[in-house]
């Protein structure tokens, strides 16, 4: 995956707010809604919710810019290190790119204490990996050699981690209708991922059998754990959907009908007279479809709230109009302040 900085077009030192701005810009422009006819719509929309991840939250934004996450947002491991003795512990790419918890080195706890001796976990790799004829040749008995520095000692047959753990961003309409979403896995692999129906964040998706491998072991299993991206117009709240709703002027004074996005298509919404900013109104039955109920009540509601936008620029004929206004028409609407 490219540069999230590159994806949302960012410098380096871009503020917060310049990151959301740009976000939100790419995010409408590349929306699969607005791109029907464009098959790859759906990967540069999920390739900028990648990018907003990382850069859209501080912490994740420094481990990026010190180089501890991947533009993915995976870690980076360090590579195989052998130091005998005394070599540290932790996690290292293990034959076929899976991992290992290992270190080297000699054994406080002792195998009494649950420890091993020096190498202990590394002589078990070795039997993972060569079907169990290392310890042979390095001069152990069915319990594996123990003896001091520069000798193994084991106690219990290895157990691979072959799992892999994915992390997936949905767009909000693939979440609630569901799609089919190519993934790459950590090792390379692409795989075509179906995402059902009604998915939620934080639910995982398990492919068996799709994970690491390693003889005489079952092959491991994906696990791909689901993000909603933020959406460009609406905000989830439970089973209910709100959406700030920008109307004119004029609108508000005389009254319209306007268009309303939904999950399913944009809707007519009838504008009274006189309607204030911030004046909040119901679209019932159009949230997010709720699991296991069926008909009228089946679905939340959709919450929009109107938004008075002025123009941009600065025109004679409204400010000549809206002085004559405050002339004839004073009013004082934060009366209740003072």
């Amino acid at each position: 995956m490219r540069d999230p900085y590159e994806v949302l077009g960012v410098q380096r030192g871009a503020s917060s707010a310049a990151i959301k701005s740009a976000f939100r810009k790419l995010a409408k422009k590349h929306h699969p809604d607005a791109n029907k006819g464009d098959p790859k719509a759906a990967d540069r929309f999920a390739e900028l919710n990648t990018a907003n991840e990382i850069l859209g939250d501080e912490d994740k934004r420094k481990q990026f810019d010190r180089g501890e996450i991947d533009a993915e947002g995976k870690p980076k491991f360090q590579s195989f290190e052998s130091g005998f003795p005394g070599g540290g512990g932790g996690r290292r790419a293990g034959a076929g790119g899976f991992e290992y918890s290992f270190r080297t080195g000699g054994n406080p706890g002792g195998p009494g204490a649950g420890g091993y001796a020096s190498g202990g976990a590394f002589e078990d790799i070795l039997k993972s990996m060569f079907g169990g004829q290392a310890g042979a040749g390095m001069g152990g008995g069915s319990g594996g050699p123990r003896g001091g520095a520069g000798t193994f000692e084991y106690d219990a047959p290895f157990a691979a981690d072959l799992d892999l753990n994915v992390t997936m961003s949905v767009a909000l309409e693939e979440a609630v209708q569901g799609a089919t979403r190519r993934v790459r896995l950590p090792t390379g692999k692409e795989l075509n991922v179906k995402i059902p129906a009604g998915v939620t964040a934080g639910q995982q998706i398990r492919l068996k059998g799709q994970g690491e491998t390693a003889p005489g072991h079952r092959p491991g299993d994906v696990l791909i754990t689901v993000n909603i991206a933020p959406h460009p117009y609406f905000k989830v709240d439970g089973n209910d959907l709100r959406l700030e709703l920008p109307i004119t002027l004029y609108e508000a004074v005389l009254g319209a009908k306007v268009r309303v996005p939904t999950l399913d298509g944009a809707v007519q919404l009838s504008i009274p007279k006189n309607t204030s900013s911030g004046r909040t109104f119901r679209l019932k039955g159009k949230g997010m479809p709720i699991k296991g109920v069926s008909g009228a009540d089946g679905a939340g509601d959709l919450f929009a709230t109107t938004r008075i936008v002025l123009p941009d620029a600065n025109d004679a004929e409204l400010e000549a109009l809206m002085e004559k206004w405050r002339a004839e028409h004073p009013a004082n609407p934060r009366s209740d302040f003072e």
